[in-house]
């Protein structure tokens, strides 16, 4: 998964120290980044590639994580170079972009920068928010409020029977593959209660043995995902929730048609049941 970058070594530990010149700068806009395509893959901006047109780039920072020894920060509103080899690419780029601890990088910045944007001003008294010295943090010096990086949970379902697995197609969205039924816990709720309504929701069926198999920090939707293994509990007929869903139809282990591919939690599981090892 995009996560797994082992040998690299990432730390997320808050260590708001200077940047040096050949430190990593992560410039979004809206959904792109500023980054450039090589042989070797994606490569990000260092500080000393930005500096000439923007004077005040060792001033206007925030320290977001190390990979190995290399630190990477987020920098706001810089002027670029007419001909720079650094171009604006959609975000989208990190789920098959090259080497993957780069891609990981990119997407974690990526929901770091959205988070600092969402939290300028004070959701309580609207004052400007300051950020914290000592911890990611931010806060308002007017009401004392403190806001802290938030992460929405939310289930992967894997809806077994027997041989069978449901797989699905979402509404209305740009990802247009197979995919397990998924959806976000609702405040009051239970991992495994969200396992229970999000099916009967999406696709009219009750299940019963649920498993937890693993978990995936998903920045593309500021997500922490939970997989889950359950078994179906009763009839298999589909009702289907046209909103959330284009289909959803059962298949039998070999003619699963989905191929492996490496960034997320929902492939990982299908591949692990169509390989037999669930």
């Amino acid at each position: 998964m995009i996560q797994d970058i082992a040998p690299h070594s990432y730390d997320n530990q808050y260590r708001p120290v200077p940047p040096k010149r050949d430190s990593i700068a992560l410039y979004y806009e809206g959904h792109t980044v500023l980054l450039r395509k090589t042989r070797e893959g994606i490569e990000f901006p260092r500080f000393q590639d930005l500096e000439r047109l923007n004077e005040d780039i060792y001033q206007d920072y925030i320290y977001l994580f190390t990979i190995d020894k290399e630190q990477y920060y987020l920098v706001k509103e810089i002027s670029r170079e007419r001909l720079s080899d650094f171009t604006l690419e959609n975000t989208e780029i990190f789920r098959t972009g090259e080497p993957q601890y780069r891609a990981f990088a990119g997407i974690t910045g990526f929901q770091l920068f959205n988070w600092y944007r969402a939290h300028r001003y004070c959701g309580r008294c609207g004052h400007l928010m300051k950020m914290d010295k000592k911890e990611r943090m931010v806060y308002c010096e007017e009401c004392r409020n403190m806001e802290f990086p938030k992460i929405c949970p939310a289930v992967i379902i894997g809806v077994t029977d027997k041989n069978r697995i449901l797989l699905s197609k979402y509404a209305d969205r740009a990802f247009k593959k197979y995919a397990l039924l998924a959806g976000y816990t609702e405040i009051g709720e239970t991992v495994e209660e969200t396992v229970k309504r999000e099916v009967m929701e999406e696709v009219g069926l009750k299940v019963k043995n649920i498993r937890y198999y693993k978990s995936q920090p998903w920045s593309f939707t500021d997500t922490l995902l939970m997989g889950f293994y359950c078994d179906l509990d009763g009839e298999d007929t589909i009702i289907l929730d046209k909103e959330e869903l284009a289909l959803a139809e059962w298949f039998e282990r070999e003619d699963i048609p989905v191929k492996s591919s490496r960034d997320s939690l929902t492939n990982e599981m299908i591949m692990k049941f169509k390989n037999g090892e669930v």
